[in-house]
């Protein structure tokens, strides 16, 4: 840790003041800090004045750090000595055509070219492979593929997913997205400024608020701003209303899932109960237009206030009485214990966050390890350690409980919450700065980085959704289950492909 920097979430800070090493250097902090209990937030590539640096954000416990390097075209992988790794530079080596060497699974992310406009990096990757694309094959005789989507059934985003498996038994399963790409990142460098925050909050359509959080919180800290107290919780009013739609809205699925029709009926109503809410107090039944730099667009009267204070007062005695029926029912328990299990130690060598990291144990939640001290969290973070379905609805089910008493105690304060709609002029960004935002999404650890050029032009933008981390978890969860439990699987953990597109 000696050659990084330590940071805060949301502070800008000089990007001069950021350590940069040589990349042996920068490789081995990174692999010291990421073998004792350090997980990466950001690690990512930009390019200046025709030369490629690679930027790390790295967290342990309520510490964050930073550190950059000069990118050689060659490197030696990190992924081979950490799979925390895995991932990010399969996406470095996509966007600048830059290999690291003795990765393990080096294959495309997105499907795009590269952004320098040079030979794939991929290339040498696929010569021996049949069909020129590199899927992991099980051989044996009793050995088959099930090879599902990318275009479903259902009407739902794109996404492949190749089990190999012997009978109804799956060895393994590999996931393949990137199918609706669209190239937000360099949008958000090149778009007019009025745009940014429309696209920021349709990153992904269920986490818009987080989104649009992550985005402000950095715009602002660019540019020196404070947010009225009001305007604070009211964005942590919206932020868990959409915990608590999305929650909510998958523990009925799951309810479907194994046919417990009551709670799947009963859970799909309240989950648009609490949509409402949120039209109710944004205009927009996903928050759209709520959030804006400086502050938000909307107010929350008396009479909002005191309308979401009586429909939570209602529902949530509801929720608590179906979440007694889900998880007292044997048939939904005999489904749901045991059943893909990612352990604790799994789930801390891949990086996992989120609901899907507290069901096996880990104990990061930005709403308390990095979030901001004037919000009305309580300190408690929901814990199990099974790291299975049950373990994953479980926690849901309590935080859905700790969201309503969050926005109980923000909506009950006095005086009546009144933001303004003081909204700020995005034109002046600090120059040559660095920042990194970050917000526990329902789904766990989203951040974004941005970082200006000397003349403030913003130079990078980098978004993680923490469906970059987790889709690996669901790969192997599925190990040795029976096919017929992806779907519950799936659900358990409900990942974004447009959040990991991007």
């Amino acid at each position: 840790m000696n050659n990084l920097l330590p940071i805060e979430p949301g502070k800008r800070i000089n990007r001069s003041d950021i350590p940069l090493l040589p990349m042996d250097d920068f490789r081995d902090a990174l692999l010291a800090f990421a073998d004792i209990e350090g997980y990466i937030v950001q690690f990512f590539a930009y390019e200046e004045n025709n030369v490629v640096s690679c930027l790390a954000v790295v967290r342990r416990g309520k510490k964050l750090y930073a550190g950059q390097c000069p990118l050689p075209e060659t490197y030696p992988s990190l992924t081979r000595k950490n799979t925390k790794f895995h991932l990010f530079e399969r996406e470095i080596a996509e966007q600048f055509a830059v290999l690291p060497d003795g990765h393990p699974w080096l294959k495309n992310v997105r499907f795009h070219p590269n952004w320098r406009g040079k030979a794939d990096a991929f290339a040498n990757s696929y010569e021996d492979i049949p069909g020129n694309y590199p899927y992991y094959l099980v051989e044996g005789d009793e050995i088959h593929e099930v090879a599902v989507g990318p275009v479903h059934a259902g009407i739902i985003e794109p996404g492949h997913f190749r089990f190999q498996c012997i009978g109804e038994k799956v060895l393994h399963l590999e996931i393949q997205l990137g199918y609706q790409h669209r190239g937000i990142e360099r949008l958000m460098t090149s778009v007019d400024r009025c745009r940014r925050p429309v696209i920021a909050e349709s990153v992904a359509g269920d986490t818009a608020i987080a989104n649009s959080i992550c985005y402000c919180q950095a715009i602002e800290a660019l540019q020196g701003i404070m947010v009225p107290d009001g305007a604070k919780k009211i964005r942590a009013v919206a932020l868990e209303l959409e915990r608590l739609a999305n929650h909510t809205g998958d523990l009925g699925a799951l309810a479907g899932d194994v046919a417990f029709a009551p709670a799947a009926a009963y859970y799909g109503r309240m989950r648009g109960e609490f949509l409402n809410l949120l039209l109710r107090l944004s205009g927009n039944r996903f928050g759209k237009g709520l959030i804006r730099p400086g502050g938000v667009v909307s107010q929350c009267d008396e009479k909002t206030r005191a309308a979401i204070l009586d429909k939570i007062a209602e529902i949530g005695p509801q929720l608590a009485e179906v979440g007694d029926l889900l998880f007292s029912a044997h048939t939904v328990l005999g489904r749901f214990e045991g059943c893909g299990v990612v352990s604790r130690a799994t789930a801390s060598q891949i990086g996992l966050v989120g609901f899907a990291a507290r069901a096996s144990g880990l104990d990061h939640d930005v709403r308390f390890s990095l979030g901001p001290a004037d919000t009305c969290y309580e300190e408690e973070k929901v814990i199990h350690t099974a790291g299975d379905v049950f373990a994953r609805a479980w926690v849901r089910d309590r935080e859905i409980a700790l969201s309503l008493a969050c926005v109980k105690k923000i909506l009950q304060g006095k005086p009546i919450l009144s933001a303004g709609s003081f909204v700020a002029d995005e034109r002046n960004l600090a120059p040559g700065s660095f920042v990194v935002t970050m917000t526990e999404a329902w789904r766990g650890e989203l951040s974004h980085c941005l970082l200006t050029d000397e003349n403030g032009r913003l130079l990078r933008y980098k978004i993680k959704d923490p469906s970059f981390h987790n889709w690996l978890g669901l790969a192997l969860a599925l190990r040795d289950e029976g096919i017929s439990d992806f779907p519950l699987n799936n659900k358990s953990f409900n990942l974004s492909y447009c959040g990991f597109d991007l």
